[in-house]
């Protein structure tokens, strides 16, 4: 047992001595330093640019012209044009609605006998003024005659005996005759003018009564006096209508508006829209349709000249004109018939786009390269700025910026980084040395 236990403890020994001497005896390891790689990125060139830069904003459809249709006068409709009906087109001074015209037609007819009977009053007082114009004159005639009489009588001779005093006087009048001769109003009253005049005016009175009802007449047939798409009715043959009750609307279909709403900065890119632009800065709605998109020509209408106090934006309008057959395809495939243009509908949710203008260079980038904060990552010298830009325009498509130093130029970076700082070296992934 002893021996066993000798034997294990050398070899023991001899093993730590082996492994100490195979520790010692073994090389050192090489040195070597690792090279911390810079983060890579996906980059485009950055282009400073001074052309027109479209102002793409979002609106909707709305009839720029639209009536209501309502009772002028009272009465039971007799007939309803099938046309309409809400959805439905009505053409320009086509009768939609009829009310019961029997009463107003009675009316007329006794405001035509009324007119009648006046004229035969007119006529009458004015053979009266004829005949009372004709016996002024003949007694008149006799006074003269009388006067030119009474002036030759000698005062001295012997007639002048018999008649009395008065008689001799040259105007066949006395004294008190003479300091009141007779008003120019009895003399009109001598001719039975006034009698004329009040005939005249009572047949004045008739024939405006008669133009009411003629009126009247003409307002129991309801039309519109443009074609347009029926937007609401409430009507039906029977119903009893009173003044001013609104049984429909209908919009024009000649031209429509698109209702917008742009920023400030937006609106400061369109040359004259505040003063008033005329129809003569152009623009173009898109709209989209059975997974194609359609394009009307259009042009500013009007700008309001003050910023809306809710949105704090200004509100312009767009006339579309002709909007049920003036669309056109886009994505290439203008001119074809296998996709005929649907009309624009009212109500929908469009894209306008209008010709800009820009006073400053900018870039046109991705909207995925516009980070937080309103910043742009731009690779110089190897180093990653980061760049503070001022949105003008943004689209689906574009970002357009303005910076001061964007005329410094660089490769404009579209890929993400995990944590990037100003200055940061940078690989990117087109150059050569990676």
């Amino acid at each position: 047992m002893n021996n066993q236990f000798k034997w294990a403890f050398g070899i023991l020994i001899v093993a730590c001595a082996l492994a100490t001497v195979m520790i010692m005896a073994r090389p050192e390891p090489a040195q070597e330093t690792k090279e911390v790689q810079s983060p890579l990125v996906e980059t485009i060139p950055l282009e400073l640019s001074t052309e027109a830069i479209p102002v793409s904003v979002s609106g909707t459809v709305q009839p720029r012209d639209e009536i209501v249709i309502g009772a002028q006068v009272s009465g039971r409709l007799t007939y309803v044009n099938p046309a309409f009906r809400e959805g439905q087109f009505v053409t320009a001074n086509s009768i939609l609605l009829r009310i019961d015209p029997t009463d107003y037609r009675n009316q007329v007819r006794m405001a035509q006998a009324d007119v009648a009977a006046q004229d035969v009053a007119v006529l009458e007082a004015r053979e009266e003024v004829t005949i009372a114009r004709d016996d002024l004159a003949k007694f008149q005639a006799r006074e003269n005659e009388v006067e030119r009489l009474a002036s030759s009588i000698d005062e001295a001779g012997y007639a002048a005996r018999f008649l009395p005093p008065e008689t001799l006087s040259p105007s066949g009048q006395t004294s008190d005759e003479e300091t009141n001769p007779a008003s120019e109003t009895d003399a009109g009253l001598a001719t039975r003018e006034p009698q004329l005049r009040s005939a005249e005016a009572a047949r004045e009175r008739a024939a405006a009564s008669l133009a009411d009802a003629q009126t009247a007449l003409n307002r129991t047939q309801i039309s519109v006096p443009f074609s347009g798409l029926v937007r609401e009715e409430s009507a039906a043959v029977g119903t009893l209508v009173q003044v001013g009750q609104s049984l429909g609307s209908v919009a024009s279909t000649s031209v429509y508006e698109v209702r917008l709403f742009l920023t400030e900065d937006e609106a400061a890119l369109i040359p004259g829209l505040l003063r008033g632009s005329n129809g003569t800065i152009s623009a173009d709605v898109f709209y989209e349709y059975g997974g194609l998109t359609y394009r009307w020509p259009a042009v500013v209408d009007r700008a309001d000249a003050s910023l809306d106090p809710t949105t704090r934006n200004v509100e312009v309008f767009l006339r579309v004109p002709n909007p049920l057959r003036g669309g056109l395809i886009v994505d290439g495939n203008e001119g074809s018939s296998a996709n005929e243009a649907p009309p624009l509908l009212l109500g929908a949710f469009v894209e306008a786009r209008i010709a800009g203008d820009s006073t400053e260079g900018f870039a046109a980038i991705p909207p995925s390269a516009l980070r937080p904060g309103n910043t742009i990552w731009v690779v110089r010298d190897g180093n990653l700025r980061i760049i503070p830009v001022r949105v003008i325009q943004r689209s689906d498509d574009f970002a357009y910026v303005a910076a001061a130093t964007l005329s410094q130029g660089g490769e404009l970076v579209i890929s993400s980084l995990p944590s990037p700082t100003d200055n940061l070296p940078v690989r990117m992934a087109d150059d050569t040395a990676q």
